[in-house]
């Protein structure tokens, strides 16, 4: 089996690992589409609007005769309402709350489209062209010291992955943070930052998860939680990810 090597906190080489076999996953970029597609429309809530909404008006129709389209019209005058081309009428075709968004997705595929996502994290070419920057120097996929996992301060946090190379990362997200274009930046939403760095961790409630919340596009998950959607955001697989020494023995024991 193949090693790589595994960054003390003060991010020097400690020692070697053994890579677990999912990394060796084949890459299928198609079934982590469908995964994440699938998640995304799963997360879907219903919508639409109110069952009586542009319909709540006292209405009658002028007939023919007067020179004017044959439409509703608010009685006691002229303006004609309810019909989709008219204003304060109701909408033409509004999405219905009935509506199923919900995608299946078969077990196997859902289980191929995490493991190929893991195997492209362990490669460097599938990062690197996903935008992500680096020291060419780094050895993936990149693990460090179970020390890290107690580690609560940001500028603590921030030193260590300059220290190992993929500090420009930080800097590449923090850079491209702009306003969101649209109704979003109204609804408490208003910035957008780029995805970075994922830290894969053991245990859940451990210090690193206050400590990296702070850097921009971070993003800690504990190993029983990965999936392709948090692997792969957008569908675009090879995320910059640092994984915990535990947590690469804890990958160790799944069978592929």
């Amino acid at each position: 089996m193949t090693q790589t090597n595994v960054y003390s906190v003060n991010g020097e080489v400690s020692g070697t690992v053994e890579v677990p076999a999912v990394f060796s996953s084949e890459y299928r970029p198609d079934v982590i589409k469908k995964a994440i597609l699938a998640a995304a429309a799963n997360k879907r809530q219903p919508y639409g609007p109110n069952e009586h909404a542009g319909m709540r008006h006292s209405t009658s129709t002028w007939g023919k005769g007067r020179g004017v389209s044959r439409v509703q019209r608010i009685k006691a005058g002229k303006r004609a309402t309810e019909s989709p081309n008219n204003i304060s009428g109701r909408r033409a075709h509004p999405p219905r709350t009935e509506r199923i968004w919900h995608q299946k997705v078969n077990d196997k595929e859902l289980k191929l489209a995490r493991f190929s996502a893991i195997a492209a994290t362990g490669c460097a070419d599938c990062v690197r062209e996903r935008g992500h920057e680096f020291d060419d120097s780094i050895s993936f996929p990149i693990v460090v010291d179970d020390e890290f996992q107690n580690i609560a301060s940001t500028s603590e946090i921030n030193s260590l992955f300059d220290s190992i190379g993929i500090g420009y990362d930080l800097d590449r997200a923090k850079d491209g943070t702009k306003i969101r274009a649209g109704r979003g930046k109204m609804r408490n939403r208003k910035y957008r930052t780029p995805v970075s760095i994922l830290v894969v961790v053991s245990e859940a409630g451990a210090p690193v998860f206050k400590g990296a919340k702070n850097l921009p596009g971070v993003e800690v998950q504990t190993v029983a939680s990965l999936s392709a959607s948090v692997l792969a955001p957008g569908g675009d697989a090879g995320r910059l990810t640092v994984y915990t020494e535990s947590a690469i023995a804890k990958m160790g024991e799944w069978t592929l």
